[in-house]
């Protein structure tokens, strides 16, 4: 049976050069980078030239860069650390109600901390406007954390205008975006982007899972939450994945993001005029959001219903963030999205590796879960 895999959101297959380069880190340069001697040194030089990569995609310095084990801990040492170096000036934390799960989740436990968490409310699309987050930022507000493009729908957030605004004020605010599904599929720098904090992983652009980086602005100050070792200035100490974060400079290295994204739309195009024609489906992705995400509802099938007749097909989709584990997506509750919309949503991604069969065979797939599933 052909393997259709449309869940890129959630991972992609690893790159050979990746998998190759951490062969080769683990097999021939394997030492550890902090050890003095000569094999120690090549180790080093493997990890300051993938964090050099990773810096220059993004337009940061080297320095700025620190490597962490994925997109969630790089979120959760972005928050907390900035949480607790800056409480004294304010306890004001203001993020939006669609965040990925370890933004969400960290807020939480920092409201339960004592600190004052506002969560912005998304409009119809998903996305939220830069008024309302702005709206709610004031003198004691000390961080701002808003995603760049959202996970399960694809809605893109105006991280620039939201960055802009706060420097107009004059505002010691600090502002961290989780970039993690925009980085290698959105062309942006961090100085136009603004963010002081902005978090990427590796698994997203077929680097291997287990990786990730958490870009810091210089002269910008964040507590550790893990202590030991002088490893990445000591922000997030313990031996670092060498194989993991050289496969993910190679990954970086890569990256042909205009080629990615031309594919992306061309797919989502084809798909969204092929699922007009189905009249139980509606699209509740907006119009103008990522390519590579497109989430939609078959309305009267339930999610795992539908997923588990497509994986049986050979199509892989998902119901929205994999970090759910199939839990009611507060995503779509946030969007007021209704019960059998919400029940029934599937989420579609793409990566460079998707193609047309791909999509006519997912087509195919909900054609015959129409079908075969609602008459049950």
């Amino acid at each position: 049976m052909t393997e259709h895999y449309l869940d890129n959101s959630a991972t992609t297959r690893v790159s050979q050069g990746a998998a190759d380069k951490a062969i080769e880190l683990m097999r021939e340069c394997y030492a550890n980078p902090s050890s003095l001697h000569s094999m120690g040194f090549s180790a080093s030089k493997e990890l300051e030239h993938a964090r050099d990569t990773i810096a220059k995609a993004l337009g940061a310095d080297s320095s700025e860069i620190y490597f962490t084990s994925g997109g969630t801990e790089a979120n959760n040492l972005a928050i907390l650390g900035c949480a607790h170096a800056h409480k004294r000036r304010g306890n004001r934390i203001v993020t939006t109600a669609t965040e990925h799960s370890s933004v969400y989740e960290t807020m939480l436990h920092l409201r339960d901390e004592g600190f004052e968490v506002i969560f912005v409310s998304p409009d119809i699309t998903g996305g939220v406007s830069a008024q309302d987050v702005i709206s709610q930022i004031d003198e004691k507000t000390i961080l701002v954390s808003v995603m760049y493009i959202n996970n399960e729908t694809g809605a893109t957030n105006p991280i620039t205008e939201i960055a802009a605004a706060i420097k107009r004020r004059g505002l010691s605010t600090l502002l961290h975006t989780d970039a993690v599904q925009a980085f290698g599929k959105v062309d942006f720098k961090v100085a136009r982007l603004g963010a002081h904090l902005v978090s990427i992983s590796g698994h997203k652009i077929h680097a291997p899972k287990g990786v990730g980086a958490l870009y810091v602005k210089k002269g910008v100050r964040i507590l550790p939450h893990t202590f030991g070792g002088k490893q990445e200035k000591k922000l997030r100490p313990g031996t670092e994945s060498l194989p993991l974060i050289g496969a993910f400079g190679v990954a970086a290295e890569e990256l042909d993001i205009q080629q990615s994204r031309d594919n992306a739309q061309t797919l989502r195009s084809y798909l969204l005029d092929k699922l007009s024609l189905i009249p139980q489906v509606k699209v509740n992705s907006p119009s103008q959001g990522s390519p590579f995400i497109l989430n939609f509802s078959v309305d009267g099938i339930r999610s795992e219903t539908m997923l588990h007749h497509l994986a049986a097909q050979g199509v892989y989709v998902s119901s929205g963030s994999a970090c759910s584990k199939g839990a009611k997506s507060h995503v779509l509750s946030a969007m007021n999205l209704p019960d059998n919309l919400a029940d029934s949503a599937i989420r579609v991604s793409f990566s460079k590796h998707s193609t047309h069969e791909d999509c006519d065979a997912l087509l195919e797939g909900i054609r015959s879960g129409i079908e075969n599933l609602a008459k049950r």
